[in-house]
């Protein structure tokens, strides 16, 4: 059977599955849901994937049901969920990208036997990375943990605050990054831990946002204990560890939203049909320069995949993808919200929304969280050009 057979044979294999369980209905009731029923709509989703082996096809062989896809595989999988218009799993992408491709290539075998079978029952993890004052300059994080022998067992003593962590509030877990030393280069000092959000000293506040959602948190930890077990990598090197998480935010997590964003190209055609301007030869021409620029995010994204899966993968690959993706983001939601006229205007956004949901303004507005989340298109643009194209570094300390 021949490549392209398959893939037809596994395009049409999905579409049937799809018809027969994919959710209906799911944009009305998103509308009115309160934020306990979203997240439970969520893993109800995530679990279906789960038993049909549709889930993580990005995990390697053996792993999870549907596991070690092909790239050419992925894309057929990623893009008829794009053409079912099924909802985007923002519960739990933290875990099956960012959690799952930290332990499977820094995480001991007992992390991966623990903790990997755990996200595929519905354990949800979230990310503590960021801070009031350590956004962008993720480095100069200050949340401490000193080492100390409590009750005979080797724990580190958390105290500190935690911002922006997407879904906290419904996470069973989360991947935390903390200060061990300040000695050194400020790198040098941080270590990688796994906490347990239920533990004593967790205290997680929603923040709420201007149209409504509560996405995003901040937590406060108050003498957390948290075993060293639960550590990743050595003590003091765990920038290197966070490295692979951010490296699969910025390059497999947007891998599948990309083909995602190409497989609903399919709703602005719907809109140049609605709307009358199949005659428009200036519609045309912007959705044609638009279907380029889908077709562009894909390659670069196809790229980073197989150099990562031949061992290839540079520095400021995947900074590559990520401002590829947010900036065709932007043109694809700016788009919709033209053709869709006066009525996409005042829709009200919905709750918890993915990011071509179709509702044309909430996506525009929020397509531009896409040039921060992640690190910032600044910051990308710094990797690009010091770590791939080995320019001199940015000057520090200058005033314009």
């Amino acid at each position: 059977m021949s490549d392209t057979t398959q893939l037809d044979t596994l395009r049409s294999e999905v579409r049937t599955w799809l018809a027969a369980h994919a959710p209906t209905g799911w944009r009305e009731a998103y509308k009115t849901m309160s934020h306990a029923e979203f997240a439970q709509a969520q893993r109800d989703w995530f679990q279906t994937l789960v038993a049909g082996g549709y889930a993580v096809p990005h995990w390697p062989a053996g792993s999870a049901p549907g596991a070690g896809r092909s790239l050419a595989e992925q894309k057929v999988i990623y893009e008829e969920l794009a053409r079912a218009d099924t909802p985007r799993l923002l519960l739990s992408f933290v875990s099956t990208y960012h959690a799952a491709s930290t332990f499977l290539e820094c995480g001991t075998d007992e992390q991966k036997a623990r903790y990997l079978p755990a996200i595929l029952e519905g354990e949800t993890w979230c990310q503590g990375f960021s801070e009031p004052n350590a956004g962008s300059d993720l480095a100069s994080l200050k949340c401490k943990a000193e080492r100390q022998t409590r009750d005979g067992q080797d724990v580190y003593v958390i105290n500190g605050q935690k911002v922006w962590s997407t879904m906290a509030q419904y996470a069973d877990k989360c991947l935390l990054l903390v200060r061990t030393s300040s000695e050194g280069a400020k790198q040098a000092g941080i270590t990688f831990l796994l906490m347990d959000m239920k533990a004593p000293g967790v205290s997680v506040r929603p923040i709420e946002q201007i149209q409504g959602d509560e996405e995003f948190c901040e937590m406060f930890l108050d003498d957390v204990v948290i075993p060293v077990t639960d550590r990743v990598g050595e003590e003091g090197k765990g920038w290197a560890v966070s490295q692979a998480t951010l490296s699969s935010e910025r390059g497999l997590t947007l891998m599948e939203l990309t083909y995602k964003m190409r497989g609903a190209l399919s709703r602005v055609a719907e809109l140049i049909r609605k709307n009358g301007y199949e005659e428009d030869r200036g519609v045309l021409r912007d959705f044609g320069q638009l279907v380029t620029r889908c077709d562009e995010a894909c390659a670069i994204a196809d790229r980073f995949l197989q150099n990562r899966i031949d061992g290839h993968e540079g520095l400021g690959d995947a900074s590559i993808v990520k401002n590829t993706y947010s900036r065709v983001l932007r043109e694809f939601t700016l788009l919709g919200t033209r053709l869709g006229g006066i009525d996409e205007q005042y829709r009200a956004p919905i709750v918890f929304g993915d990011l071509t949901t179709g509702n044309w303004m909430a996506d525009f507005m929020n397509s531009y969280a896409w040039t921060i989340a992640g690190g910032s298109e600044e910051v990308q643009r710094n990797i690009i050009s010091e770590r791939m194209l080995e320019m001199q570094r940015e000057p520090k300390g200058w005033v314009l």
